[in-house]
């Protein structure tokens, strides 16, 4: 069985507004924008070539309203993965998006956090290396009785798929 991240929900204040950032100023792409009635409508956007969307939805009661900026508690939401890092970084900053950071060299690749005008944290990333993709078994992650993390793949073990 194959199974794909189809999309991840970034709850916004105004669906307009989203697609005015995200498309307009970064350059992602308008996948779908679709009224489902008259206050709700199903837009999906996602960078160019990206298998995954973001769902925009917008934030409908006052903890929803809350919680725009905030989805993640504070920490980096999402990661904008790129090929290009001097380009996309020069190419956002003229667009007015506003990092966080200068640009840090990390053991995984070159990284800056920014953020999008409703306060959600972001990383422009390029990795040094192809993140994992696969994670192990879920009866592996950890020991359930003793609560101990399992290490994976294990130290003394070479892993078959490397």
């Amino acid at each position: 069985m194959t199974q794909n991240l189809f999309a991840a929900t970034l709850v916004v204040p105004d669906y307009d507004a989203g697609i005015a950032f995200y498309v307009d100023t970064l350059g992602f792409d308008l996948v779908e924008d679709t009224a489902l009635s008259d206050t709700k409508r199903w837009v999906l956007i996602a960078p160019k070539g990206a298998q995954t969307c973001l769902l925009l939805a917008l934030a409908a009661t006052p903890e929803q309203r809350a919680a725009i900026g905030r989805q993640a508690g504070g920490r980096v939401a999402f990661f904008l993965q790129t090929d290009d890092f001097a380009g996309d970084h020069a190419r956002m900053v003229a667009a007015g998006v506003h990092f966080e950071e200068q640009p840090r060299t990390e053991p995984y690749g070159i990284v800056a956090v920014w953020c999008d005008p409703f306060g959600n944290r972001w990383d422009l990333v390029q990795f040094t290396k192809t993140p994992t993709r696969g994670v192990p078994p879920a009866k592996s992650r950890s020991n359930r009785e003793t609560g101990t993390p399992v290490i994976w793949p294990p130290h003394d073990k070479a892993r078959s798929d490397s």
